[in-house]
């Protein structure tokens, strides 16, 4: 049918074409959901009428879940294509300064942050990049105590003194951050990341994509600290 005769179609028409075409709603559920149907039982409920509702119910729901579920592929290809970003890099990093920088770029780009730290557990050497370097007996490293034995980052704000450790002067600009140890058999140390938003950071974050961040960076500060040495 076209626009023309569908808009001159009159209720007998219509009456008919269902007639002569019984299973027209099987092939067109979705229309149901939006029609209210009358039943000659009154005020009562009908079997059909709650079937329908049942059934809009349950088409709603199932709605709600592949729209949650679509945000979640969205936010995870999102979370895939920034650790991608970051590993380039570090790839492309051929120095320690080189490293620290590009680790600074992609997280202010990709990972949307205002602030980054790098604390390797070695001896000092005599470089222009010994700030980035602690001693093992540091008495501030008992202020990361947790995260250092247990391995697994932590979310939140910081304590003043983890704050001043690890972001000197701008510490008190910190209002949220992820402490991620880096803990393997040729580094021990401390990634941070900070932020001015106190929501950036939340203790209730997973930790997987914190975890395989600080594998990344921590894999490739290992082959860099050999030019040091």
């Amino acid at each position: 049918m076209n626009d023309q005769q569908t808009s001159t179609l009159t209720d007998e028409q219509v009456n008919e074409y269902l007639q002569q075409h019984p299973e027209f709603f099987q092939h067109h559920l979705d229309l149901l959901e939006k029609m209210h149907i009358p039943h000659p039982s009154g005020n009562a409920v009908s079997l059909i009428s709650k079937q329908l509702e049942l059934f809009r119910a349950k088409h709603q729901e199932q709605e709600s879940q592949l729209t949650a579920l679509i945000d979640i592929a969205r936010e995870n290809d999102a979370s895939f294509n920034r650790m991608h970003e970051l590993t380039l890099a570090m790839m492309e990093a051929s120095s320690i300064e080189d490293a620290v920088a590009n680790l600074s770029e992609v997280l202010a780009e990709c990972f949307l942050t205002d602030f980054v730290a790098i604390k390797i557990i070695k001896e000092r050497p005599m470089s222009p990049i010994s700030n980035l370097f602690v001693e093992s007996d540091d008495a501030n490293l008992k202020h990361f105590a947790n995260e250092l034995a247990t391995n697994q980052p932590k979310c939140g704000r910081p304590t003043l003194a983890q704050a001043r450790f690890l972001f000197g002067d701008v510490a008190a600009e910190v209002r949220s951050c992820a402490i991620i140890p880096m803990v393997f058999t040729q580094l021990d140390g401390l990634l941070a990341i900070g932020s001015r938003d106190e929501s950036r950071f939340h203790y209730s974050m997973g930790s997987i994509f914190l975890t395989q961040m600080s594998e990344i960076i921590g894999t490739r500060l290992i082959s860099l600290l050999q030019q040091v040495d």
